[in-house]
């Protein structure tokens, strides 16, 4: 299984990761975007989408040794996983970091983001935060630029249905332990079929 960790920047999907996996067993493999291959001067959406195709794959050949990828790190929307080439061969299973504004604008400060950049990240914030119900929702934001090889007509032209759903975890008020506490109990709710999952080739159905 793919086990998507999404979120907007600072909402703490990295330190999730690094948390978490101490809290998981040998089954689970984990992974962001930069333990996958190197990341380009000037990344794009394309050489984004190019790489969750690689963690697909990685999760495809785990598995078949009966183990999962937790891929955390990256703002890596659910829409995205599901239309790589290779994602209609593996369960995905995706939980999105969400933080209520006040506690993203703090944690933005802190990690010194230029303020030109702020509207950016909230945008992209609230987008996640409605791409989690409505795949149906401005669109564009993952189709713009994207890789030749997505599929989108999987879920392009969906609306909110009870095929369509995710985890949300609100990291606002909780610290970084915390968050990876409740990442690693929902790999384990994910595996055992008690949190939302996307079967392999769902979209047929």
């Amino acid at each position: 299984m793919l086990l998507l960790v999404s979120g907007a920047s600072a909402v703490g999907k990295s330190t999730a990761r690094l948390h978490a996996r101490h809290l998981l067993d040998d089954t689970f493999e984990n992974a962001e975007l930069f333990t996958l291959g190197p990341i380009p001067a000037v990344p794009t959406v394309a050489w984004r989408q190019e790489m969750v195709e690689a963690a697909v794959v990685r999760a495809i050949a785990l598995e078949a040794e009966g183990k999962h990828l937790l891929f955390a790190g990256d703002p890596v929307p659910l829409g995205e996983a599901l239309a790589v080439p290779s994602a209609d061969r593996v369960d995905i299973a995706a939980c999105l970091l969400d933080v209520d504004e006040r506690a993203h604008l703090a944690r933005l400060a802190k990690r010194g983001e230029p303020q030109e950049l702020i509207p950016l990240h909230q945008g992209f914030a609230a987008w996640l935060r409605a791409h989690a119900t409505d795949p149906g929702h401005v669109t564009e934001a993952v189709t713009n630029d994207a890789w030749a090889e997505m599929r989108w007509d999987r879920w392009i032209g969906r609306g909110p249905g009870p095929e369509w759903a995710m985890t949300v975890i609100d990291t606002s008020p909780l610290g970084p332990e915390q968050v990876g506490a409740e990442v690693a109990d929902w790999c384990r709710r994910a595996v055992a079929g008690q949190a939302p999952v996307f079967r392999a080739g769902w979209f047929t159905g």
